[in-house]
This record gives structure tokens, C-alpha cells and sequence, in this order.
């Protein structure tokens, strides 16, 4: 008899324990259009890498308006921009030099309002990504800082500081980039010699901003306004849980020194309280925009914190309405640890009354094919259609659309695009590689340029000449992964995708909800949705009982009557069989 436990799967314990907590305010309580967000599904679209227009190698804004139709074809609810803003690309795009315009590259404010019309037309969602903890160093209030010398107010809008040692030689405290080095940088002065240090936490070419200062605050009310008066539907919040640092910059406690790190932890840095007051300024914006004409607008954030009951503080009622969970992105293929981190969410920060915001790759990130094959067991050519690495992310993305809450999509992962680990180094563009020398968590590989159609570069990426290549090279074997070859191919990840997405809009059992663990085996990860969705992961290599007779609605892989197949994911309706 399988028997349901909230807990590690043990079915020592004779009765049904409680479901997992859903979000505390009800589905059918709300009008639709001011509750989209809690379960929608939101497609990342890297605007660089999505489609080029203008036969320059790179995508832009009316590439991403083309592609619309594709994206409504796949059954995404809207999608997530990365930045476009003006920029001397330092960090390709998160380096912002005006937050109110689009850069050439990209098109112009015209272009981004057809896209956000046409969006709208089909249905689809716009989030734009904003980034405030710091801004670019071309941008015109660093510039006045530089020329306006110490102690004057346009220093005051960042973090700038006299160094240690006898000559102020000495950077004013031992903190670390992100990025790799030192996170302070020395500045010349306009009437000669070294100066003070101004404080980066990612790259020099991005200097963070004094959130202390109310000037920062109004500007990035103004900004937040000026997007959503074209009509934007929320916003993506890059490092919010950032912004704020210790006001007197003493030194880290964070032991690690090595200058190659990159996300070492400095509480002095991060995740200070001060914060949320910010998160409660624009979660009051948003509605003052939803009472206008009950929409509502979202703003999910960036949150990299330690625990998920640290990130519960961030979606408070008042506060940011999602936060990505990254802890299933960073979870390793093990059982354990997926019913862990799952159970964990959705007790930590469904109980706040907000949904769980679940993803599985970003920009940041080694592509899920590739992270799954290196885990144990998976070992294999990243390129390879077969492999457990496919197997795995096929089964991950079925698992993370059965559970309740948001969820956030890659662009490419619906192709299965595996990430490009041989990119040569003179190509490579990631700030890490340069500020490190090091190959070692640059994110270029998961950047490369979508494979439209065809069988060479740039695959319909790009229509320009060969002289405009895409600004990243894509591999000959990108033609296995084309977005043509996907559409035909009905066993395609593209496939799977588009049929679990349908079932889940469908399906009153999926959503928002409850998710109550079943018994299972050792290597299984089985819960029911509601009043009878079933859905198990068979996280080992050997096949095992099904847990409902009969075939499944949907499988991510071959799966027989009665059998679910290991590294495969599998939904059926109907009750538990009793062995």
C-alpha cells in the first residue's frame, strides 16, 4: 500500500500526514487578471541570443517580436527580457548606462513598444529585467562623480571611500567581487595623482549605488513608472538581495580569499535589512498601478540567499510578490535532496501567502542537459542525443511543471540544447574569464545564439552576410537541437514541453495547489496534485513498478503500462495502486 507522508517517503507511518501548505490566498478568491502571476509560466528570453533581425549577429528586440508566435505555439504564459538599456556591454547589458532607453544594438523605444503590443495581442506577459544595485560606469552620475572629486554630492551616489595604509594605497576593506579581485577600484583624480577607491561587487565597470541616498530611491521610482506607463507587465529584480551594505564598510568575516571566487558570502554586503523597505516602495507602486485598472503587475527578484526561510522574508504580502528558488537549480539528481529542497519551498515560502517560483537554468547557469549528465552515474559527451544528461532534464522539466506555483524556462532548454563547453578563448566574453583567467563558471556556454533551422551556422539565427556571424560561435552539432528539427520530431524536448504546458492550463490540479508526498521507492519521488494528478521521477537507472496502472497522460521518455523507466518522469490521473 503506498501511503502519503510529508516528510522523507518512509511509509513506517500509518495514515496520511497533511498536504504541504498551497499559497494562503485562494485561487477562485481573486479576479484572474490580478492572480496570473502565481502560477504562470515564464519564458527567459536573452534578447543577445534569441534572434537577429538586422543581420548584425546579434538578436534584438524585433527578432524577439518575430519569435512571438513561436513562444505562444509553445504555450508559455510571457516572457522575461533581459536587459536592452543602453550599455557598453561590460557585462552585456547589466551594466546600464541609461535606464530609460533601448540601445541601437537592440532597436529603439518604438520597436519595444510594437513588441509589448504584440505581446499583449497574443496573450503574452512582458518582464523586464532591472538592475539596481549597480549601474555602468559610462553612466552620467558616475561620470559627475569622477569629475566632481571627493566629498561632493554626486560621490555621494555611490560608494566611494579613502583607502588604508600610509597613502591610501590599500583598498578600504578586504571585500571580494563576485567576479574575481578586489571589489574596490582606485580612481585618478581630475587634478592628478591616485584618489579614493569606489566599490564594485561584480566588475569595475559596474559601481554599485548608495541606497542610503534618497536621490537613488526617486530615480528608480521614475524608472519603475516610465516602463509601466508603456505597458509592461513587471519586473525581474537582478541581485535583490543586494542594494544596501553595511554602512560603516568594516571588513568581511568571509574566510574565502581566493581571487577566483566568485559567490563568496559577505553579510556585510548582502542581504542587509534595510532592503526590504525598498521591496515595499515598489510592491506599493504595483498596485497603485493594479487599482487603476486591475492588473497585476509583478516583481519577482534575484534572491541568492543561504536558506529557504530567508528567501520567505522577501515575498512577504507586502514585499516582492516571487523570488526565484534556486535551490532545485542547484540541487544535485538525487532523490533525497529533490524531496528536501521541494518540501522545503513550499513550507518556508508557500506558507507566506506567496507561490513557489521554480527554475531549473538561466543565463548564469550550465545548461540542465549538461549539469545532469556530469552528475554521478550520467558521465558522457555533453553534445550526445543519448546519455542520461537528456534522459535527466527531460524528467526534471516534467517534474517542474507538476508542481505548484510558477515556473521559469531557459530559452533553448525547450530544445534540449546541451551547453557549448569548448568555446575557444578568444571569443569568450563572460567578465569572469577576463577578471579570472579562469574557464571555471564562465557563462558563455549557455549564451550561444538560438539554432533556428537548417544545417550550418548560423542556422537561421541571423540572415546577414557571412562577414555578420552570430557574436558567438555555435557548433556544427547545434543542428541536432534546430528549432525546425524540434517541431517535426514529436519525441523532441520541444514536444514535451508544449504537452506538459497544455495539460497543466488544463488541468484544474495543477497550479496552484497542494502537493502530498506518496510512499515510494527508494529511488522514486512520487506526489499526488489535488484530486487524483499523480506524477513520479524515477531518479535511478532501473525500471520499477508504476504507481498507477495504465498508461501515463504524459511521460518524459518511453514508458509501458504498469513500468516507469529510470530517468524518466511520468503524470497519470487516477488513485495509487495498492501492492
Amino acid at each position: 500500500m503506498l501511503i502519503a507522508t510529508a516528510g522523507n517517503g518512509s511509509s513506517t507511518d500509518p495514515a496520511p500526514s497533511p498536504s504541504l501548505p498551497g499559497p494562503a490566498t485562494g485561487a477562485a478568491s481573486r479576479n484572474p487578471a490580478q492572480r496570473w502571476w502565481r502560477d504562470a509560466v515564464i519564458y527567459q528570453v536573452y534578447v543577445r541570443s534569441f534572434l537577429d533581425s538586422t543581420g548584425d549577429g546579434i538578436g534584438d528586440l524585433a527578432g524577439v517580436r518575430t519569435g512571438l508566435p513561436y513562444l505562444k505555439k509553445l504555450g508559455v504564459d510571457g516572457i522575461w527580457l533581459s536587459p536592452f538599456y543602453p550599455s557598453p556591454q561590460h557585462d552585456h547589458g547589466y551594466d546600464v548606462a541609461d535606464y530609460r532607453e533601448v540601445d541601437p544594438v537592440y532597436g529603439d523605444l518604438a520597436e519595444f513598444d510594437r513588441l509589448v503590443a504584440d505581446a499583449h495581442r497574443l496573450g503574452l506577459k512582458v518582464l523586464l529585467d532591472i538592475v539596481p544595485n549597480h549601474c555602468s560606469s559610462e553612466h552620467p552620475w558616475f561620470r559627475a562623480a569622477l569629475a566632481d572629486g571627493p566629498d561632493s554630492a554626486a560621490r555621494s551616489l555611490f560608494h566611494f571611500a579613502d583607502g588604508r595604509g600610509e597613502h591610501g594605497e590599500l583598498p578600504p576593506n578586504n571585500w571580494r567581487a563576485m567576479f574575481g579581485g578586489p571589489a574596490w577600484s582606485r580612481v585618478e583624480e581630475t587634478e592628478g595623482g591616485a584618489g579614493q577607491w569606489y566599490l564594485h561587487m561584480f566588475t569595475p565597470e559596474q559601481p554599485d549605488l548608495n541606497w542610503r541616498n534618497p536621490a537613488v530611491r526617486a530615480d528608480f521610482d521614475s524608472v519603475l513608472r516610465f516602463w509601466l506607463d508603456r505597458g509592461v507587465d513587471g519586473f525581474r529584480i537582478d541581485v535583490a538581495a543586494g542594494l544596501f551594505k553595511h554602512p560603516e564598510l568594516p571588513d568581511s568575516p568571509d574566510p574565502a580569499a581566493d581571487e577566483r571566487t566568485r559567490d563568496s558570502v559577505n553579510p556585510l554586503a548582502w542581504n542587509q535589512p534595510e532592503v526590504h523597505q525598498v521591496w515595499r516602495e515598489w510592491r506599493a507602486l504595483c498596485e497603485e498601478y493594479t487599482a487603476h485598472d486591475g492588473r497585476d503587475r509583478l516583481l519577482v527578484g534575484e534572491v541568492s540567499v543561504r536558506t529557504p526561510s530567508e528567501q520567505a522574508a522577501y515575498v512577504r504580502p507586502d514585499e516582492l510578490h516571487q523570488a526565484f528558488f534556486f535551490h532545485l537549480l542547484t540541487a544535485r539528481w538525487d532523490v533525497d535532496t529533490f524531496r528536501k529542497v521541494i518540501s522545503e519551498a513550499l513550507t518556508d515560502i508557500a506558507g507566506t501567502g506567496s507561490t513557489v517560483t521554480w527554475v531549473l537554468n538561466n543565463h548564469d547557469q550550465v545548461r540542465t542537459v549538461t549539469r545532469y549528465a556530469a552528475e554521478p552515474g550520467g558521465a558522457g559527451p555533453a553534445e550526445s542525443a543519448g546519455g542520461l544528461g537528456p534522459a535527466r532534464a527531460r524528467a526534471a522539466a516534467l517534474l517542474m511543471l507538476a508542481l505548484p506555483g510558477a515556473a521559469y524556462i531557459y530559452q533553448g532548454e525547450e530544445l534540449g540544447l546541451p551547453e557549448v563547453v569548448d568555446l575557444p578563448d578568444e571569443v569568450l566574453t563572460d567578465p569572469i574569464f577576463h577578471r579570472t583567467g579562469s574557464r571555471e563558471k564562465i557563462r558563455d556556454g549557455c549564451r550561444v545564439p538560438l539554432p533556428w533551422s537548417g544545417h550550418a551556422s548560423p542556422f537561421g539565427f541571423t540572415s546577414g552576410t557571412d562577414a555578420a556571424r552570430p557574436w558567438l560561435p555555435q557548433p556544427e552539432w547545434f543542428a541536432e537541437h534546430a528549432t525546425d528539427r524540434a517541431l517535426a520530431d514529436t519525441r523532441s524536448f520541444w514536444h514535451l514541453y508544449r504537452e506538459g504546458l497544455a495539460l497543466r492550463r488544463s488541468l484544474p490540479q495543477l497550479g496552484e495547489g497542494t502537493l502530498r508526498w506518496l510512499d515510494s521507492p527508494p529511488q522514486v519521488l512520487a506526489f499526488v496534485r489535488g484530486d487524483g494528478l499523480v506524477c513520479a521521477v524515477n531518479f535511478g537507472t532501473e525500471p520499477v513498478p508504476a504507481p498507477v496502472p495504465g498508461l501515463p497522460l504524459l511521460a518524459s521518455g518511453d514508458c509501458p503500462a504498469g513500468t516507469l523507466p529510470g530517468s524518466t518522469a511520468a503524470w497519470w490521473m487516477g488513485t495509487p495502486e495498492s501492492r
